[in-house]
């Protein structure tokens, strides 16, 4: 899925692009209409992708398949002054928009103009291909908004999963998550990059199953 050659860095190109700024877009957005006008103030209210892509998450993404934007810059004081639940809304504003962005690029595939048998061609197509076929360019649009939007959901920091936890679990829930989110950064890199080499497929157990099933839903 992510073999590298000229037709998958110009394919990721795209999708970094469109999948990152929306996403981003989408916090700064959902902040900006509870009253917060922390993004707006910052430059992060709009759909320039310069204004939120980062350099190191955008090659991550080239080369590995997977990366990371500019976290958007919130006041959760100001959000919950307006409403208890406005900074889960604002976290999950950013999933919630990497889904749907898979569900548009999955319509083609659901309308029958692109069928499994062009995702196989362009599976066998030549390693020097120099621009991705439609049905591989929209299988992997579909794939990375899918693991964007489930990779975020992760209960940890600095994942936007970490905010949508905090509102809907129990207080002395959170009060155990409070001990660990000093130390969500180490963990995730611990669960992602160190478990394999000790066999623990985390990965799988977390993204890889569900990332399946949603693919399957929607592409068949």
């Amino acid at each position: 899925m992510f073999n590298i050659n000229l037709a998958t860095i110009i394919s990721r190109i795209i999708i970094l692009v469109i999948a990152f700024t929306i996403h981003e877009f989408a916090h700064a957005w959902t902040a900006n209409s509870f009253g917060d006008s922390t993004p707006r103030i910052n430059g992060r209210l709009t759909l320039n992708p310069l204004a939120h892509l980062d350099p190191l998450g955008s090659i991550m993404l080239l080369f590995v398949g997977f990366g990371w934007a500019k976290p958007v810059p919130v006041n959760p004081h100001t959000l919950r002054q307006r409403s208890p639940s406005a900074m889960m809304w604002v976290a999950l504003a950013g999933p919630l928009s990497n889904f749907l962005l898979a569900i548009l690029a999955a319509f083609p595939f659901q309308m029958n103009w692109l069928t499994l048998n062009d995702l196989y061609a362009s599976f066998a197509a030549p390693g020097s291909a120099i621009l991705p076929t439609p049905a591989g360019f929209l299988f992997d649009f579909i794939t990375i908004n899918l693991v964007l939007g489930l990779f975020n959901l992760i209960p940890l920091p600095p994942l936007d999963g970490d905010k949508i936890a905090e509102f809907i679990m129990p207080e002395k829930w959170n009060r155990s998550l409070d001990r660990i989110r000093p130390y969500g950064s180490v963990i995730l890199v611990a669960l992602f990059m160190v478990g394999p080499y000790l066999g623990l497929d985390f990965l799988g157990w977390i993204i890889r199953k569900p990332l399946g099933f949603l693919i399957n839903l929607l592409i068949g």
